[in-house]
């Protein structure tokens, strides 16, 4: 049985040696590579307008990343808010106030003044040492200061002597003098000192026009201080005009230096009061009514 199926393998392999045709078994794999060329080439340019799009893809891209970029500057914008507190906070706890509210580098930070009475003592308060101190220690005149008992107010009166000029230029000259009366009042919560000057002899109503004419020309003028109309009422019940000149100062933010201040006050109004006077001298009736 063996010897009989060698034979027939044999005849097979010679028919199989014959009759293959290697070369068209190769064209058709050749034909099939053509036809996948030509699949490439047609995708090939499909592809293209991939590529076209993926160029402008890119500029999608770049557009979402500027918002990354804005980030960090509102981080920077947020980190510039959070060191201002600091500061803020400094500035609230550095000044230092003692019970009058004056701060640590005031020259009266943290003294306490009084004076004895027939009541006993009596507080006296920063702006009227500040006055005291202008009229007793610098003047050397007596203590005449009235203080209130809550010690928020003060006041202080004198008279003093006022005569005109000797350049032969001004309606008043040496001869005429006339006396004038202060008042000085301190508000110590206001931190305000005020020179009321008065001349101590009523107003006749028949002058009372003519007075207010001339405080409406000079006033403009005087540059510190006013003139004033004041009325009052007398013992009698009757009305009473007197002229004044007002002038006051604050010593509110005055550190150092209130006593200068007062006196320059003080020294100032009092000159500016005179050349009002002397030119309301113009008209010889004011004249008349002030050396009477």
């Amino acid at each position: 049985m063996a010897t009989k199926k060698s034979p027939a393998k044999k005849k097979v392999a010679t028919k199989v040696v014959k009759k293959a045709p290697a070369k068209k078994a190769i064209k058709k794999p050749v034909a099939k590579k053509a036809a996948a060329k030509k699949a490439v080439k047609k995708l090939a340019k499909k592809p293209a307008t991939k590529k076209v799009l993926a160029k402008k893809a890119p500029t999608k891209k770049t557009a979402t990343k500027k918002p990354a970029v804005k980030k960090p500057v509102a981080k920077k914008v947020a980190s510039k808010k959070v060191t201002k507190k600091p500061v803020k906070k400094v500035t609230s706890k550095s000044p230092k106030v003692d019970q009058y509210g004056l701060e640590s580098d005031d020259e009266f930070y943290g003294l306490y003044f009084a004076k004895s009475t027939e009541e006993g003592l009596v507080e006296v308060k920063p702006c009227t040492f500040s006055l005291m101190y202008w009229w007793k220690g610098l003047l050397g005149y007596p203590d005449m200061i009235e203080i209130s008992r809550d010690s928020n107010t003060a006041m202080l009166q004198f008279e003093s002597t006022f005569g005109g000029g000797d350049s032969g230029e001004t309606e008043l000259t040496e001869q005429d003098t006339l006396e004038i009366d202060h008042i000085i009042e301190v508000d110590e919560e206001e931190k305000l000192v005020s020179l009321y000057s008065y001349v101590p002899i009523p107003v006749p109503d028949k002058l009372i026009a003519a007075l207010g004419l001339a405080i409406l020309n000079i006033n403009p003028e005087t540059r510190y201080g006013s003139l004033e109309i004041c009325s009052t009422t007398n013992e009698e019940g009757e009305d009473e005009h007197f002229l004044r000149y007002r002038v006051a100062t604050y010593l509110r933010g005055v550190k150092s230096g209130k006593v200068e201040a007062i006196e320059s006050m003080i020294t100032n109004g009092s000159e500016f009061f005179g050349i009002a006077l002397d030119a309301m001298c113009v008209d010889k009736s004011i004249k008349k009514w002030l050396l009477s």
